[in-house]
C-alpha cells in the first residue's frame, strides 16, 4: 500500500486540494490577502487556499506535533528590499491558524501535548484520507 512517502509530493497536494474543496471553504478575504509580509501581491491561483491547506495537512502528517510558529517559518520567504540585502520573513499566521482550525473542524488533525512538544497531530481519519489519496495517485 502506498503512503505519502512513496509518491510525488506535487501530485498528492493537487489531489488533496481538489478533495478539500468539498470539505472546507476558503474565507471571502482570501482573494485579496497576501500570504506573508515578504510578498508584494496576493497569489495568482484562485484555489491557493486549498493547496496551502493540503500542504499543511501533509506537513502535519510527516512532522507532527507541529505548531503555528514552525509552519510560519516553513512557508515564509525572503523579501526583496531593493538595494538592501534580502531578509527572511515568516508567512502569515492568520492564514495558517484559520486553516488549522478548519482542519480540526473536519477532524483531520487535533491538538496535543507530547512531553514538552505542543502542537497539532494528524488523526486516524486524516491519516486514512491521505493514504487513500496516495494510493489512488
Amino acid at each position: 500500500m502506498a503512503t505519502i512517502y512513496d509518491i510525488d509530493t506535487n501530485k498528492l497536494i493537487e489531489k488533496t486540494a481538489s478533495q478539500l474543496k468539498s470539505l472546507i471553504k476558503a474565507p471571502e478575504w482570501s482573494l485579496f490577502v497576501k500570504t506573508g509580509m515578504s510578498k508584494e501581491r496576493p497569489p495568482h491561483n484562485k484555489d491557493w487556499w486549498y493547496y496551502r491547506a493540503a500542504a499543511i495537512l501533509r506537513t502535519i502528517y510527516k512532522k507532527g506535533p507541529i505548531g503555528t510558529n514552525k509552519l510560519r517559518v516553513k512557508y515564509g520567504s525572503k523579501k526583496n528590499r531593493g538595494v538592501k540585502p534580502e531578509k527572511f520573513y515568516p508567512a502569515s499566521g492568520k492564514i495558517i491558524r484559520t486553516i488549522l482550525q478548519q482542519l480540526e473542524k473536519i477532524e483531520f488533525i487535533k491538538q496535543t501535548q507530547k512531553g514538552k512538544y505542543k502542537g497539532r497531530i494528524i488523526t486516524p481519519k486524516g491519516k486514512s484520507f491521505l493514504d487513500k489519496l496516495s494510493k489512488n495517485v
